[in-house]
């Protein structure tokens, strides 16, 4: 019989940025915590040539258009090595190269990445294409991603807390975060209690019961907002536990590429401090 291999994806697009070398190493790392393979794509950009004869004779259009060509295959190759270099002796890994037309590395993305178990997006806050990407995943892609920032410290995953609120969204990130627990880890289900209304009066007492009949040890932690943005609370709580992944549902939908986000998901986009796996 076979053995199974979890394999875990990670785009990386060169145009018309890079995402920054230290949140490629942080999110390589976190991959191989995760005891899983993982297959690598660079999008190097094509782009379609511009006839205007009075432009050309302004502009090199075509000598303008060739040089941030040249510069994405070159940042491909690059990117190859330093994943490899980042991944050791010790990680399996798989690295291609596509060539998109320009515009096209998000659609093209979020499709490879529904043939894997999850995907790994190095995640930076100052990086715009960086944001584009992990949103073009996560809800294009119908599997989990999981935004790694660059401060991310790279541990086995022996501790995984939810966000619940009794959701599908909730319930389907609980679900893909499971298996990504180390044998015998703990759970930590965090409720906010003045956010929204929650349905029922002790859904995260149900979950911990839900979840230690199946054999985790789980527990109960309820938070208070105050001031606080709900993903500022999730993440202070999630890092106070000593959590190395938070799990969330994604809320959100997409109108042509503008993305209509819900208020935990969007203050996590923009404030991302530990590891964070969105389904949507």
């Amino acid at each position: 019989m076979m053995t199974r291999v979890r394999i875990a994806y990670m785009p990386l697009a060169t145009y018309p940025e890079v995402v920054g070398d230290s949140s490629i190493h942080a999110a390589t790392a976190f991959a191989a915590s995760l005891e899983c393979e993982m297959s690598v794509t660079t999008f190097s950009v094509d782009i379609p040539q511009i006839s205007s004869p009075l432009g050309n004779l302004l502009l090199d259009v075509p000598g303008l258009i060739k040089a941030a060509e040249d510069k994405s295959r070159a940042e491909s190759h690059r990117l190859h090595d330093l994943v490899l270099e980042a991944a050791g002796a010790h990680f399996t890994l798989h690295c291609t190269n596509r060539e998109v037309v320009l515009g096209g590395a998000l659609d093209a993305a979020a499709a490879e990445a529904r043939r894997f178990d999850l995907t790994v997006v190095p995640w930076s806050g100052q990086s715009v294409a960086s944001q584009d990407m992990g949103q073009a995943i996560v809800f294009g892609s119908g599997r989990p991603a999981i935004l790694v920032p660059r401060s991310t410290q790279t541990a086995i995953v022996n501790h995984v807390a939810i966000a619940w609120d009794g959701s599908r969204v909730a319930a389907r990130a609980l679900g893909d975060a499971l298996p990504l627990l180390a044998e015998g880890g703990r759970v930590s289900v965090l409720t906010v209690r003045d956010e929204k209304p929650l349905i029922g009066s002790d859904i995260a007492g149900a979950l911990v019961s839900s979840l230690e009949k199946r054999g985790f040890s789980a527990s109960a932690v309820e938070i208070d907002l105050g001031d606080r943005p709900v993903a500022r609370a999730l993440q202070d709580s999630a890092l106070s536990e000593g959590v190395q992944l938070l799990a969330m549902g994604g809320f959100g939908h997409s109108r042509l590429r503008d993305f209509v986000l819900g208020g935990a998901t969007k203050g996590v986009l923009t404030d991302l401090r530990l590891p964070v796996l969105l389904s949507h």
